[in-house]
């Protein structure tokens, strides 16, 4: 059975300007077969088991060559698979999808075109440059930088364009600028004519190097600016001074390694990446069910017989409310029940369950929720202590030490990920990482066993360190790391306000 081929427009770089119907079909397909402009970080939607192809050209370079791609997209849907081909933009505009489409209606082979951002014209506007403006440009051309060589003569009016077009917007054109400006020089366009040239547009390392069409060869020579960008002419170009605010986010050009759990690195990712940072997920931690529900299965059966019921995670308060609902219990059944959380998250985790939190310490640690809970937790009263299988045993013992008859069930393990240390040495290698952010004690344990044999301060120097309270940055320093950030409130918000504090509101590289 034929299979079926998706050409998708991933967007300009950024991630989430992806649309939903490529993303939708990009997670369902068998096959991934992508381009170098794609954001590899897109790729971590497709499914564990779609099998993942790198067909992408580089500064003109390729080790497959457009037939052979065509070739591959044709063999793989023959084969019966559901192919998702993510081109870099718009895959009908300069990205080669006509011929792709061409090669799959010769083949009888099923296709759709899912259309995506182009980076014509959303480069510029991460520029702070609208590519059109009632007051300076009514028009605007999206033009190739890099015609067919094998052309005997250019299908590009020059004698035309020049004058006719209010905004100019060439794609690859980096190496034939020289070319470019001549020919618009020659054909009646000023001198004077602003232009800007936009470096890796979207993503977070994006550079903006602007001048004039006089002045912007030699520019560009001077700061050795180079492919991918995208060059826009004309007066639309003045605007990029009044509104620019891509670079001017606070963590622009940061590059940060968060070693949460993968069920629990999203908000706070977004977190960052709206602040500018690029962020890289390192799971340092999997979240798995105790090898067993039996004491947990026990203490819910008998959950009217405790007067506090404390949660030091929001995975304890998934876990457990999920066994609790199995066991065909309400709320009904909490009624007399106090509870008690370990800082705001988890707080709002219970609180989703539409219950109430008794208590919750100002300092979101053991000792804080101990100081919190005297006076209310007095000799015989029961406690239930719903956590991870290995945790600290500050609560349930100065708990005990309070008369309390504590009883503590494991809700949830964890485990150290899948992952290796030539992995996270290649992200090192490749990104010029500023900051590793730990957020609980076994994200940094677990990293040191992921590096051995190699020391992590060795591995981690130069590079800034954050951890998201004091107990994880005694086991940070305690393995010879300096802590760098550590917030005075233990919260991801107040953490990613320490982090922007530390960067100092750095604005990261812009040129003209």
């Amino acid at each position: 059975m034929t299979g079926m081929v998706y050409l998708i427009g991933a967007g300009p770089g950024d991630p989430e300007l992806i649309s939903l119907k490529g993303l939708r079909y990009l997670q369902a397909a068998d096959c991934v077969i992508y381009d170098y402009l794609v954001n590899v970080d897109l790729l971590r939607h497709a499914r564990v088991d779609a099998e993942l192809i790198n067909v992408g050209k580089r500064g003109g370079q390729s080790h497959i060559s457009q037939e052979e791609i065509n070739d591959l997209i044709v063999e793989k849907a023959n084969s019966g698979k559901m192919v998702a081909r993510l081109k870099g933009g718009d895959p009908f505009i300069f990205g080669r999808g006509g011929e792709e489409a061409e090669a799959l209606v010769a083949a009888g082979i099923g296709f759709e075109i899912v259309p995506g951002i182009t980076s014509g014209y959303a480069a510029p506007a991460y520029a702070g440059i609208p590519v059109t403006h009632r007051d300076f440009s009514p028009s605007v051309a999206f033009i190739t930088g890099h015609e067919d060589p094998g052309k005997e003569e250019s299908l590009i009016a020059w004698d035309k364009i020049p004058t006719s077009i209010g905004t100019l917007v060439f794609f690859m054109g980096v190496k034939n600028l020289p070319e470019i400006v001549e020919n618009l020089l020659r054909h009646g366009r000023s001198p004077e004519t602003p232009i800007a040239l936009i470096q890796w547009g979207t993503y977070f390392k994006q550079e903006v190097l602007t001048g004039t069409l006089a002045s912007i060869v030699r520019q560009v020579r001077s700061a050795g600016f180079s492919a991918p960008a995208i060059t826009v002419v004309g007066e639309v170009v003045q605007l990029r001074d009044r509104l620019k605010w891509f670079e001017n986010r606070p963590l622009f050009g940061k590059r940060i390694i968060i070693t949460r759990p993968q069920e629990q690195v999203e908000d706070f990712k977004t977190q960052l990446a709206q602040l500018g940072a690029e962020v890289i997920a390192f799971p340092t931690i999997e979240i798995s069910e105790p090898a067993s529900w039996e004491s947990l299965d026990e203490a819910i059966r008998q959950i009217d017989q405790y007067q506090w019921v404390i949660f030091t995670s929001v995975n304890g308060v998934k876990n457990f409310f999920s066994r609790y609902r199995l066991a065909q219990k309400d709320i009904r059944d909490l009624k007399g029940v106090k509870i008690s959380t370990i800082g705001p998250a988890t707080e709002k985790a219970v609180c989703s369950m539409n219950l109430n939190v008794e208590v919750v310490p100002n300092e979101f640690k053991a000792e804080g929720l101990v100081e919190s809970l005297k006076g209310k937790v007095m000799k015989g009263t029961r406690v239930l202590i719903a956590r991870a299988k290995v945790a600290r045993d500050v609560l349930p013992e100065e708990l005990r030490k309070q008369g309390a008859r504590v009883d503590v069930v494991e809700v949830y393990q964890t485990t150290i990920p899948k992952a290796s240390r030539s992995q996270l040495q290649q992200i090192l290698d490749e990104r010029s990482v500023d900051m590793v952010v730990f957020t609980s004690s076994s994200t940094v344990s677990n990293l040191v066993e992921i590096v051995r044999p190699s020391p992590l301060k060795e591995l981690l120097d130069g590079i800034a360190v954050a951890t998201i309270g004091p107990i994880t940055a005694q086991t940070a320093e305690r393995y010879g790391l300096k802590v760098s950030v550590q917030p005075s409130q233990y919260s991801i918000p107040a953490l990613v306000k320490a982090i922007v504090e530390f960067f100092g509101f750095s604005s990261g590289v812009v040129r003209g």
